[in-house]
């Protein structure tokens, strides 16, 4: 059996990083806004710019405390007729209840999707190939365009790591079994998550929560704009740009043994941090994220937890 697991995941990693990977990530939670004053409002309500935002295109932002915290993170989609709003499932209903409570007096229309619609993505150097979806920009990270895959509706968008697929949800399925013909293969969730922290890229809930302010985490290139107008949470997040030095900083930390989501991290005797996803990849061992604060600098070496392990503090991405 042991022997059985270490040759499958093998193969994940194989077609995660030399082919495509199919992960089914429906439960993520999912809304759509519509009406002639969507993109006005929620330009009001999260960190990047909307006005400019075409048919096709697609932002990254984060939505925000009037204190500067994060409320969660989200992708943005600008379809045809309406904006599709993609969020962590554990944030979605701060997401929905911020855009119920602020939405009065605009021309807007809010709908449920997260039962409605599947979500499918494709990871790895042929995912584009795989889905005939060559003709997606590759340098528009959430581009995105209708495509019928053997009979199948869904809509592509680009992905920093290959193509996701959102369809109805009665075709999750269906459309499964098509991409794994046409040579996808189905990746469990750990395997996936590697290659996220090996990029550096945080996910809301595990490395970032409520208490985040997005510089902290590295955010303000993908997902803060200084150039659009007032949003919440605005002050702060352009005060610590302009004037501050964040306490905190997300690191990569090289782990001399694995290690759990939520151990300390200590500098001395004091904690600086505590582990947020923690993974062990095939190229670098066992590696983790982690808001650590900034007295313990790239290079410092930490103590993990309680049960004697250590950490070196480093630089993001590891890939």
């Amino acid at each position: 059996m042991a022997a059985t697991q270490t040759d499958l995941a093998g193969a994940e990693q194989r077609a995660l990083r030399e082919g495509c990977g199919l992960l089914d990530r429906s439960e993520r939670g999912k809304l759509a806004l519509s009406g002639a004053g969507a993109a006005e409002f929620l330009n009001g309500q999260v960190t990047n710019e909307l006005a400019d935002m075409k048919t096709g295109e697609g932002r990254y932002a984060a939505f925000l405390t009037p204190k500067g915290k994060m409320l969660g993170d989200l992708r943005i989609l600008a379809v045809d007729g309406e904006l599709l709003l993609d969020t962590e499932r554990s944030s979605l209903q701060a997401l929905f209840d911020m855009i119920r409570r602020y939405k009065v007096g605009y021309d807007v229309e809010l709908d449920k999707r997260t039962l409605e619609r599947g979500l499918l993505s494709l990871i790895g150097p042929t995912a584009a190939a795989t889905c005939a979806a060559e003709t997606l920009d590759a340098r528009d990270e959430h581009a995105n365009q209708p495509l019928t895959l053997d009979g199948i509706d869904a809509l592509a968008v680009r992905t920093d790591v290959g193509v996701d697929l959102i369809c109805d949800a009665s075709d999750t399925e269906r459309l499964t079994a098509a991409l794994v013909e046409r040579g996808a293969l189905v990746v469990s969730e750990p395997a996936a998550e590697i290659l996220r922290v090996e990029s550096g890229r945080p996910r809301f809930g595990l490395d970032i929560d409520d208490t985040t302010i997005p510089q902290e985490a590295a955010l303000n290139e993908r997902a803060v704009s200084f150039t659009k107008g007032c949003y919440v949470g605005q002050e702060t997040v352009a005060r610590l740009f302009y004037k501050g030095k964040p306490n905190r900083h997300l690191r990569g930390l090289r782990l001399s043994a694995p290690a759990q989501t939520g151990d300390e991290l200590l500098l001395g005797e004091r904690v600086v941090g505590r582990l947020g996803s923690s993974v062990v990849s095939p190229l670098f061992g066992p590696i983790a994220l982690a808001l650590v604060r900034r007295e313990a600098d790239v290079g410092a070496t930490v103590e993990v937890g309680e049960r004697g392990a250590s950490a070196v503090v480093a630089a993001l991405p590891f890939a």
